[in-house]
């Protein structure tokens, strides 16, 4: 499965930003999406991941309550709504993927297929 992420951009704390993954495969709703983040100089973190059916969903600990991660598998599409922006917040965003279930959600080498990143600057 191809997958695309989209939606990043400039914008201030405290503002609302959606992010987008677009998947090539219309066998998508079987298959689980994360998103991971990397920062200027840091290593790939967790974000949130979604089940392939979408009735579990994981978050880190530091968007929790903030950032939203959803699907609508009739548009072959995962979503992170994000909130209350911080700009510790700034990374590239990515989207992965696996199909069913990612053994550890939380672990980038769990997850199968990735797409290309979208930036998300957030300006304090």
């Amino acid at each position: 499965v191809q997958l695309q992420a989209s939606g990043g951009g400039l914008v201030q704390a405290g503002d609302s930003l959606k992010l987008s993954c677009a998947a090539s495969r219309r066998t998508f709703n079987n298959y689980s999406v994360g998103w991971f983040r990397q920062a200027p100089g840091k290593e790939r973190e967790f974000v949130a991941a979604v089940s392939f059916g979408g009735g579990r969903t994981y978050y880190a600990d530091s968007v929790k309550g903030r950032f939203t991660i959803s699907r609508d598998n009739a548009a072959n599409t995962v979503y992170l709504q994000m909130n209350s922006v911080k700009p510790e917040d700034t990374a590239v965003y990515s989207c992965s993927a696996q199909l069913l279930r990612s053994s550890s959600p939380m672990v980038a080498s769990a997850w199968g297929y990735w797409g290309q990143g979208t930036l998300v600057t957030v300006s304090s």
